[in-house]
């Protein structure tokens, strides 16, 4: 960026919630439904037909209000907001405007040198959904009806975010947020996590803003934060060429990596925003709200920190691990199953969960909410490790094993006779004759490239199929390989 210039960022995110109805019906809000299939006279807006409010809408936008640290209405009211277009088929919207339910919050968010920085919450909303226009057709355009009406909260930042790397740190903030309250399930790809941004320039050290641009729609992480920088770019030319940005909407282009206009930005009287006349107020007793509150989960940043004095876990080991709620859960869950917990046995599980447990949830074979192994199990699997009964090649053997059949660690290991072997005597024989069919790697070693231990290691083990002891194996190959007179080995 311009080291004259900085950046002003504000975001609108929306979360859909995790509701089985809609927000004012009894309509069905599952995703991937047949095209116009989850509708009813309640959320089409016809005539006559009144909206009655899902209580669970309120009690999942208490959830957020309350973990993000907002001032909570005692009393709040719904409002229209006016417009028109295909796939709004009332002509209206249901949302909150002058006395939204959460106002005046934070949520600290982690920079990548790992410090902390506050953002603040303006407000958050409950508000429904509109239907979806499909331009990508033969035809002019489709109109699915489906998502009228499913419920949403509405997360305006406060304009605190100077970087489009911050925006992209806050996004996956809120995200994690919303997937540990169990309210949304964060799926941007299927919109149910969505992203509009504000921005604008100033001069650094200025006070004033500078005129804001909106990009709308914004479906992806990186589509933000590039977005952003496009965005920035932008204007930093156009205000140096002696031009003036203008208030308006855009849209980013994935394709051509470039923002461009969709219609000028309106004001809140162009939405002509009234009280929902359909709609009694939202009154939260306080005995509600207490009760909300003492159910919350850990927060993900303060799960993190603790994860780190609990378990001596590294600040990465511990960031991975509390991304997901359940997977930090069978984190915990492995450990307190330790017979012999101590901080190198809790970084071994870290390691397991981070590369196989991980790797199951990337490739789809698995899902953060049903792991295909006890937690029971890769502990014992673990402490096999620890107490070197068995070696890391015969682990991860045994995990595949356990992950197919749902046996126990050491039962496989007993019945295939796949302890790991420390007979010194034996593995000097195989290491001896190691030694002999490799004397160009011996060569090699003694000439000072001691990366081929490595190999000799491998081959031993190879031999021993897998059983061997590999930290032996290493002290004895060392111990053989020292530069000697006579023949390499007897």
């Amino acid at each position: 960026m311009h080291p004259e210039y900085e950046a002003v960022i504000g975001l609108e995110v929306h979360a859909q919630l995790k509701t089985r109805t809609k927000a004012f019906c009894s309509c069905s809000a599952e995703f991937g439904a047949p095209p116009n299939t989850q509708t009813c006279p309640v959320c089409l807006g016809h005539p006559g037909a009144l909206p009655v409010l899902n209580r669970q809408v309120v009690e999942f936008t208490l959830r957020l209000g309350i973990a993000t640290h907002c001032h909570i209405r005692s009393r709040s009211l719904f409002a229209r907001k006016n417009y028109f277009y295909p796939d709004l088929p009332k002509g209206y919207q249901i949302t909150q405007y002058e006395e939204p339910l959460c106002t005046d919050g934070w949520i600290e968010i982690e920079l990548d040198d790992g410090r902390r920085k506050r953002i603040g919450i303006a407000r958050i909303q409950m508000e429904e959904d509109a239907g979806k226009s499909i331009h990508d057709v033969e035809v002019e355009t489709l109109v699915d009806l489906n998502r009228c009406g499913v419920p949403l909260v509405e997360i305006v930042s406060a304009p605190e975010l100077s970087t489009p790397r911050e925006a992209y740190l806050y996004l996956r903030q809120i995200r994690q947020l919303v997937r540990y309250l169990g309210i949304c399930d964060g799926n941007m790809e299927e919109g149910s996590l969505r992203c509009d941004a504000n921005v604008s320039i100033r001069r650094r050290g200025a006070q004033e803003l500078g005129t804001r641009t909106e990009i709308k729609n914004l479906n992806s992480f990186r589509n933000l934060e590039r977005a952003l920088e496009y965005e920035i770019q932008r204007q930093i030319a156009i205000v140096e060429s002696g031009g003036v940005v203008q208030h308006e909407t855009l849209l980013w282009d994935a394709v051509r990596q470039e923002t461009r206009p969709m219609r000028t930005k309106e004001h809140a009287h162009d939405y002509r925003y009234f009280p929902e006349p359909d709609l009694v107020p939202v009154v939260v007793s306080s005995e509600w709200l207490e009760r909300v509150r003492a159910e919350l989960p850990e927060l993900p940043l303060e799960r993190k920190d603790r994860l780190m004095r609990q378990y001596g876990l590294p600040a990465y080991d511990a960031g991975v691990i509390a991304e997901e709620r359940e997977v930090a859960d069978f984190f915990e869950a492995c450990c307190a199953a330790l017979r012999k917990p101590s901080p190198e046995r809790y970084k071994l599980v870290s390691n397991w969960v981070m590369t196989e447990i991980l790797r199951l949830i990337a490739e789809g074979a698995a899902s953060p909410e049903a792991l295909p192994i006890a937690p029971a199990h890769l502990a014992e699997l673990v402490e096999l490790y620890a107490d070197e009964v068995i070696s890391s090649r015969v682990a991860k053997e045994v995990f595949a094993e356990v992950l197919r059949s749902g046996r126990s660690p050491a039962e496989i290991v007993s019945e295939r006779g796949l302890q790991q072997v420390s007979d010194e005597a034996w593995l000097r024989e195989l290491v001896a004759q190691v030694l002999r069919d490799n004397p160009e790697a011996v060569e090699r070693y003694r000439s000072g490239r001691t990366n081929v231990l490595g190999f000799l290691v491998g081959q031993v083990l190879q031999r021993s199929q897998g059983k061997a002891n590999p930290k032996l194996v290493t002290q004895l190959l060392q111990q053989q390989l020292l530069p000697q007179e006579g023949p390499t080995v007897r």
